[in-house]
């Protein structure tokens, strides 16, 4: 009886086995650094974009607060918003409370109501007012709070200016141009996020009577 022998029986590795075994492990212990920068960068990337995204909602907040402290000095006889009368070319009419512009029918825009009084400790504390957007820290970051080891991501904050002017570069009473500045860290400026408010007051909304 002939006994066969075939190459599954064998206890051992070829040469070419371990060299190739070797080329593997070599490929993945450097390839781990790198896929975990890149992994890092991503979730710094994608923090990025959520301060952005913040600071963007921030923004368009801010278009529907109210003009300053006096457009809600009547709010004893309405909570809307009202035109601020600066004088100028086009003041309001004391009698009607409109301005060159407005329509004259229930429920749209009104000047301010000078006659009106208001009740103690109301308009500068119910309803956000445009004045009153400040610089603020959108992410801390949680390495100093001890949350996580350092350089996991930077801290990123929003710098805003509100100035008196129109898209032109003009002053302008009745425009407010608000920018937010997102920075990082290192004070780097992130991305810049403008809009512009107008002092033209709040519209009621029609109430069907049928």
């Amino acid at each position: 009886m002939v006994r066969m022998k075939t190459s599954f029986s064998r206890f051992a590795f070829t040469m070419i086995e371990l060299i190739f075994a070797i080329v593997v492990m070599s490929i993945a212990v450097m390839t781990l650094p790198m896929m975990t920068q890149i992994t890092s960068k991503g979730i710094e990337d994608n923090i990025v974009q959520e301060a952005i995204f913040a600071a963007s909602a921030e923004l368009m907040g801010a278009t529907s607060y109210y003009w300053d402290l006096n457009s809600m000095y009547d709010n004893s006889v309405s909570r809307l918003e009202r035109v601020i009368d600066i004088g100028g070319a086009s003041p309001c009419d004391a009698d009607r409370r409109l301005r060159p512009g407005h329509v004259n029918q229930p429920y749209h825009r009104r000047c301010l109501d000078s006659s009106a009084i208001t009740p103690a400790g109301t308009s500068s504390t119910i309803f956000p007012n445009l004045n009153n957007l400040v610089d603020r820290v959108l992410f801390e970051n949680e390495a100093t709070e001890g949350l996580r080891d350092a350089g996991y991501k930077g801290s990123y904050n929003t710098i805003v200016n509100i100035s008196n002017i129109n898209e032109t570069g003009a002053a302008d009473n009745d425009v407010k141009k608000i920018t937010i500045t997102v920075t990082d860290s290192e004070d780097v400026n992130i991305t810049v996020l403008s809009t512009y408010s107008a002092n033209i007051g709040e519209i009621d909304y029609y109430k069907r009577r049928f």
